[in-house]
């Protein structure tokens, strides 16, 4: 199999799509995850992110990286306005609704209905959840960084709820999300489905 060699000469002189493509596909699938918010007004908006990272077990932090904010960023309004977020993990039964929240709506259109998802809440928690889904997360906004070199934001939020169907869960408290069949994402419109192999023993010398 024959192999190419790619430099930063390659993308200074070439422009276009395939650049883009080829580095928002080249870190591999990873989950995709809708993040589910609501403005003063009680309008829903749900975005898919694929860039959501683990930052620590005690206290419990994730992280999602937000594009710049040189156009209106509904999620990241929502998120300074109220506080509260949702994520949840999008299953492969659902993908095209889970696609479809990729799309870029008005403010003034509440994209669960849009979409065709059911609003969930908890009380005391401003921010809503789907409906039925087997993995969902409350999120409570912490901080935020900007990244200079390219005016992304990372953001960074500390989990307050989870709903979790219980035979995901094992004895050890590790989720399997190959059971719960939940989708991964490979650039922006590349989904696969995954399985779980197995379980290693901790690593040692």
């Amino acid at each position: 199999m024959s192999q190419l060699h790619f430099t930063s000469e390659d993308w200074k002189i070439s422009e276009g799509r395939y650049w883009s493509t080829l580095f928002n596909s080249i870190s591999g699938p990873r989950s995709a995850v809708m993040i589910g918010t609501q403005d003063q007004s009680g309008i829903g908006n749900i975005g898919l992110f694929n860039s959501l990272v683990h930052l620590g077990a005690n206290p419990p932090l994730l992280g999602f990286v937000l594009r710049p904010t040189s156009v209106a960023r509904h999620t990241y309004q929502n998120i300074l306005s109220s506080g509260r977020y949702t994520l949840q993990h999008g299953t492969v039964d659902l993908l095209s609704k889970v696609h479809q929240t990729s799309a870029k709506y008005d403010a003034t259109q509440d994209e669960f209905e849009e979409i065709g998802f059911e609003k969930t809440y908890i009380d005391g928690f401003q921010a809503p959840f789907i409906q039925g889904l087997p993995i969902s997360v409350g999120m409570e906004f912490l901080e935020e960084h900007l990244i200079q070199t390219n005016n992304t934001r990372l953001i960074v939020g500390e989990v307050k709820h989870i709903l979790i169907n219980e035979s995901l869960i094992d004895d050890d408290g590790y989720i399997d999300t190959s059971m719960a069949n939940t989708i991964l994402v490979s650039g922006l419109d590349a989904y696969h489905s995954h399985d779980h192999i197995k379980r290693m023993d901790y690593a040692r010398p």
